[in-house]
């Protein structure tokens, strides 16, 4: 996409509308800055044929008929776009692909960069509009002595998304713009309150969108007609301590609901998919010193050419730790801690930061102590 020449019209934003508050409001203060807005929804799965009465999730049914009636109360046109097949290929397979290999993957970063960001700024693109308007809390500004494209933090670190959203490059933050980022949720839904939203004090998503009830294994046995089965709980020394109920059903630093006799806290230390293991241990045999990334994005657009002094997230609910990034031959990541960091799993991504600006990250391969 390239950047909009023409100023004779004003500029064109797609929303992407979740049903929720927050892509409402982004929505509500695009029209108020003078853009013109369309409404975009993307239908990803099927789950209205999952039981979701009671669950805050998002993409059912009731949340395409929420942001179709803010979309008719804005005036502002509206599509359903249906991106189900490429979200089963890029979002649900790999997810359990990684289930089933013993990490821990996060789908929201997946369908950021795939869906979100890709997807919907082609389609934005190809319909003459000039950005595509979430409603992540996140910054996006441009460095003045340099012109490329920062992603930040949002003010509200309560709130803060800038975690999942570590995959976007320059030619994207050109075209993205994030209107929550400097706002906190009570401000967001004060907005909503005084438009008269239906959506106005709807809860916030949880959980994954495919899987509203959180359970994880229950959804990947009834998606893939699989049964994933029992197999062994193992010490540290390989020896057999008890049984497990199927390996994906466990997450790395878990201690509660094992039902192993250890005569002390014992904790899921790592996973074996291959031979459908989990090895279990002390507390302190959950922090590693440093971690080995893959699929590294650097949000400059340039792979630092020396060590990086900076700070780095392991999961999405985390204070950065202070750490030294080293870029390596392949392309890929080492991250070393100045303080051992706990359950570092997998599958999850390590975000880098340098103050409130993101300066790229990865998915975690490995730790080492």
């Amino acid at each position: 996409m390239t950047e909009t020449q023409n100023t004779s019209r004003r500029p064109g934003a797609l929303i992407a509308m979740s049903g929720g508050v927050d892509s409402s409001v982004a929505a509500w203060l695009m029209q108020r800055d003078g853009f013109d807005c369309t409404g975009i929804t993307m239908r990803l799965t099927r789950n209205e044929a999952v039981d979701t009465e009671g669950l805050h999730t998002c993409c059912s049914e009731r949340d395409i008929e929420d942001a179709a009636e803010v979309a008719y109360a804005m005036d502002i046109p509206y599509e359903v776009l249906d991106f189900t097949a490429d979200f089963q290929e890029k979002i649900i397979d790999k997810f359990i692909r990684v289930y089933e290999a013993g990490g821990t993957p996060n789908p929201c970063i997946d369908c950021n960069k795939y869906m979100k960001f890709d997807h919907l700024l082609r389609w934005a693109e190809a319909h003459g509009l000039d950005y595509v308007v979430t409603g992540h809390y996140a910054r996006v500004e441009q460095d003045e002595a340099t012109g490329r494209w920062l992603l930040k933090k949002g003010l509200d670190e309560g709130k803060d998304q800038s975690y999942v959203l570590y995959n976007l490059t320059q030619e994207q933050l050109a075209h993205v713009r994030l209107p929550l980022g400097g706002l906190h949720k009570s401000e967001v839904r004060a907005i909503a309150e005084e438009q008269g939203f239906v959506n106005a004090r709807k809860h916030d998503s949880q959980d994954i969108c495919f899987v509203p009830d959180g359970d994880y294994a229950r959804f990947m046995e009834d998606f893939t007609g699989k049964h994933y089965p029992a197999g062994d709980f193992l010490d540290v020394s390989g020896k057999k301590v008890g049984t497990h109920s199927g390996a994906v059903r466990y997450t790395i630093g878990q201690r509660k609901g094992l039902g192993v006799a250890a005569g002390k806290h014992v904790y899921v230390l790592s996973k074996n998919g291959a031979d459908n293991t989990i090895l279990l241990g002390d507390d302190a045999e959950l922090y590693a010193s440093s971690l080995l990334a893959s699929h590294v994005n650097w949000i400059s657009g340039e792979t630092p050419a020396q060590p990086v002094r900076c700070a780095a997230r392991t999961r999405y609910s985390q204070t950065e730790a202070p750490c030294t990034a080293y870029p390596l031959p392949d392309g890929g990541l080492r991250v070393v801690f100045d303080q051992p960091q706990r359950a570092i799993t997998a599958g999850q991504a390590v975000v880098l930061y340098d103050g409130d600006v993101v300066l790229g990250g990865g998915t975690i391969e490995n730790s080492e102590a």
